[in-house]
């Protein structure tokens, strides 16, 4: 559904049997790919001369990597050769990674980076970004911590005589002792959420379903950090159980998105007039989506 570096990227109409995915909100870009700047040389002997000088790195940290100069900038990324006929450019949290052909020069490739140099820059500043919200607005697990369930800010307080995890307004009671350890409050809650993800499923699902007059063959919970469903080609739908963070709408949509893929797998027009007969205020809840501080979910 959509994606950054972007091995996320939707398949074209008509596209091959792979899952289809619904992305994180800042994965929006695809990976950049550029043809590679000459065709591979032909394979003749050498003259039977001195060899040249091999050519020389730029700047080269440890092994597979280098450093490439953008403006005042310079950027350390990942060098990777393959079979592949194109240059790609992925960027996560990990930082920049190259992909080029075996027979693409060294200069080439910085040729290459250099064009791209705009949107590789803008890519590692939004993941930059994303790693200082998260770190700001990161579930703190401990008595008194706010979680979001449903769009609403919970409270959490550790009870001891709780017998498990119960909603009281908009307080989560859970039931440990106020000295436990922050995991265990995690595994408590999270463990909670999952149990409420899977019955708001149970119960969205055949509505939608109802309204597309087709089902899933199955469904389960997924627990990715990159997307929030998912459909595979044998009519199997994943979704992500974080999406009980959000409101209600965002969910039906996410669910709404995955069905129209029973129909069609691919992201053109046949394929939103689909989700609009299921959730015509779709448009709504996709820029909600998008909008969303996606931060917030990452519990």
């Amino acid at each position: 559904m959509k994606r950054l570096r972007d091995p996320r990227r939707a398949p074209p109409d008509g596209g091959g049997a792979v899952a289809l995915q619904l992305s994180l909100p800042l994965f929006d870009a695809p990976a950049v790919l550029c043809p590679p700047p000459l065709a591979p040389p032909p394979r003749v002997a050498p003259p039977r001369i001195a060899p040249p000088a091999p050519e020389p790195p730029a700047v080269r940290g440890a092994r597979g990597q280098r450093v490439a100069r953008l403006g005042v900038h310079e950027v350390v990324y990942e060098l990777r050769r393959s079979r592949r006929r194109t240059i790609g450019f992925y960027v996560d949290d990990g930082g920049l990674r190259v992909t080029a052909p075996r027979w693409v020069s060294l200069a080439e490739i910085d040729s290459a980076i250099g064009e791209k140099s705009r949107w590789i820059l803008r890519k590692l500043v939004e993941w930059r970004e994303h790693a200082r919200r998260r770190e700001r607005l990161a579930v703190r697990w401990e008595d008194g911590a706010t979680v979001t369930f449903l769009g609403r800010t919970l409270t959490m307080r550790l009870d001891a005589a709780c017998r498990s995890v119960s909603l009281q307004g908009d307080d989560l009671l859970v039931g440990l002792p106020t000295d436990a350890d922050s995991e265990r409050l995690k595994d408590a809650v999270q463990a909670w959420l999952q149990s409420q993800a899977r019955a708001l499923f149970a119960e969205r699902l055949p509505i939608y379903s109802a309204r597309l007059g087709s089902a899933p063959t199955r469904w389960r919970l997924s627990s990715a950090r990159t997307r929030w469903g998912s459909c595979a080609p044998d009519g199997s739908i994943r979704l992500n159980w974080r999406l009980v963070h959000f409101p209600v709408e965002i969910v039906d949509y996410v669910v709404a998105h995955e069905l129209a893929h029973l129909r069609e797998m691919n992201h053109g027009p046949r394929f939103w007039a689909t989700v609009q007969t299921m959730l015509p205020e779709f448009e709504a809840a996709r820029r909600a989506l998008k909008d969303y501080p996606d931060d917030l979910a990452m519990s």
